[in-house]
């Protein structure tokens, strides 16, 4: 690893950094809204969708969900590579938002239109259609991820980002809950699933566009095109990066978990599918927490200690939800909310660890790789998600979840709440030891961007003396 390296006098530690306006904050976020539509509609009900209303078996649906999840992660590789080429005059990564969006709410309508054939069919629609939104969901999420990245350098203010994406897919979250919620015991939930799939299209739209219109790419990388050998050198080299992917793979393991199991655990062990909008509220109220504090701790205490702080919620309020009786109710939303709090809180700072790795990657090689840095982030997320949705389908299996069955079996109660509490506490308190050995803190990253700045300032100084005329 490169030797520390102090600023050199001078330097200016913000610049080229950018302090971002309200509305270009606010429309990051709704780029996020837009993502979700898509990304937590499934994260939240295609499991349920293909257990109670296709018929398809938990364990099929964990296996496909590994298997498809897998071939995502791969996906937003192909994905980060393509962004690194790319140079439009609206920038390198708007454009993909602009015209992959549409695809990708289209492929949300399908995915939740299995049609009427035998099993077997049934499961081959649907790993085709998962896996169409997987690529489709790659092409606008890693240039929208790695969009942060170009708008600013400063810490505080890539936590803003961080944040604002975080209140977009809250927004997402509580519609969702409120509208399918009165569903679960009984109701038409495929009428439900067509009419928001469909309803979600021009709404989804209209979020992105909100972002392509607002933000600004001011840290702009070098003209020329980067090599795959660069990238990989960047790669190699970027050990803050690789921690990262390490935490960030055990983290999303468990809240991929959580996020699936929601509506299971206040149907089957609180006893009241109505709960599910409480746990979405009481979730989502952490991120009105979140936002506008994040920032101002940030700054205060570090990103790896409001990290760790995460993890200590994270892992109280998962053995919470896990050991308390649903009797009265208010304990386990208590530990829900706790819980959330926590998850939440390392969630959001994932996103601002992750920008930050690109400076780091470019002081080490001198080459800026936003959208290979942020697909190697965004696979291992996907790996995540791809074992907590697999871990759902295999614990409702090995517990004896039973779709049709208006009453679980107590086995299938207790494989519930491990998914809902367990599994979460383990994952955050795993990537929390994991991010102990992360070497980028915020006062080493300042003196990069600050170096990176004189860098630039000596290359455009040696670049005018040459295009200088010489003596007659």
């Amino acid at each position: 690893m490169a030797a520390r390296t102090k600023a050199p006098a001078g330097a200016k530690a913000t610049a080229p950094a950018a302090r971002l306006s309200r509305l270009q904050v606010l429309g990051y976020g709704a780029g996020d809204a837009g993502n979700n539509v898509a990304f937590q509609f499934s994260a939240m009900f295609l499991l349920l969708y293909y257990t109670d209303v296709v018929g398809l078996s938990p364990a099929a649906v964990g296996t496909m969900f590994l298997v498809i999840r897998a071939w995502d992660a791969v996906a937003d590789l192909i994905a980060g590579r393509l962004v690194d080429r790319v140079r439009t005059r609206w920038g390198k990564f708007r454009p993909f938002i602009l015209f992959g969006c549409v695809p990708l709410l289209l492929l949300n309508v399908a995915l939740f239109h299995v049609p009427d054939v035998s099993s077997g069919l049934q499961l081959l629609y649907a790993y085709v259609t998962y896996g169409l939104i997987g690529l489709a969901y790659s092409l606008v999420n890693i240039p929208y991820g790695a969009l942060a990245t170009a708008m600013t350098q400063l810490p505080d203010q890539r936590t803003r980002l961080s944040a604002a994406r975080g209140v977009g897919a809250v927004v997402i979250i509580i519609a969702l809950g409120a509208l399918v919620a009165p569903q679960l015991e009984g109701g038409d939930l495929q009428g439900t699933f067509t009419t928001l799939t469909w309803t979600f299209v021009p709404i989804g739209v209209m979020f992105y566009l909100m972002t392509f219109f607002t933000a600004r790419e001011s840290a702009r990388a070098a003209p020329e095109r980067v090599t795959l050998r660069q990238t990989l050198t960047m790669l190699r080299g970027n050990r803050p990066l690789l921690l990262l992917s390490a935490a960030t793979l055990v983290f999303l393991t468990g809240y991929a978990a959580q996020l699936g199991i929601g509506a299971y655990y206040a149907r089957d062990v609180l006893g009241d599918s109505g709960l599910y909008v409480v746990l979405n509220l009481s979730s989502a109220s952490t991120l009105f927490v979140i936002v506008p504090l994040a920032p101002r701790l940030v700054r205060r205490f570090g990103k790896k200690t409001l990290f760790g702080w995460g993890a200590v919620l994270g892992v109280g309020g998962g053995l919470g939800v896990l050991l308390v009786p649903a009797d009265p109710v208010v304990v386990p939303v208590l530990a829900w909310l706790v819980m959330s709090l926590g998850l939440n809180t390392m969630n959001t700072l994932t996103m601002t660890f992750e920008a930050d790795t690109v400076e780091y990657g470019q002081w080490r090689t001198g080459v800026r790789t936003e959208g290979a840095a942020y697909s190697v982030f965004s696979f291992t997320r996907k790996i995540g998600q791809a074992l907590g949705g697999a871990a759902l389908g295999y614990v409702l299996a090995f517990g004896g979840y039973v779709g049709s069955a208006t009453v679980q079996s107590d086995e299938a109660l207790t494989s519930i709440r491990m998914a809902a509490g367990l599994l979460p506490a383990l994952c955050a308190l795993l990537a929390a030891v994991a991010m102990r050995f992360y070497p980028l803190t915020d006062a080493r990253f300042h003196d990069i961007v600050a170096e990176l700045a004189e860098r630039k300032a000596g290359e455009e100084r040696r670049a005018r003396r040459t295009d200088e005329p010489g003596p007659a």
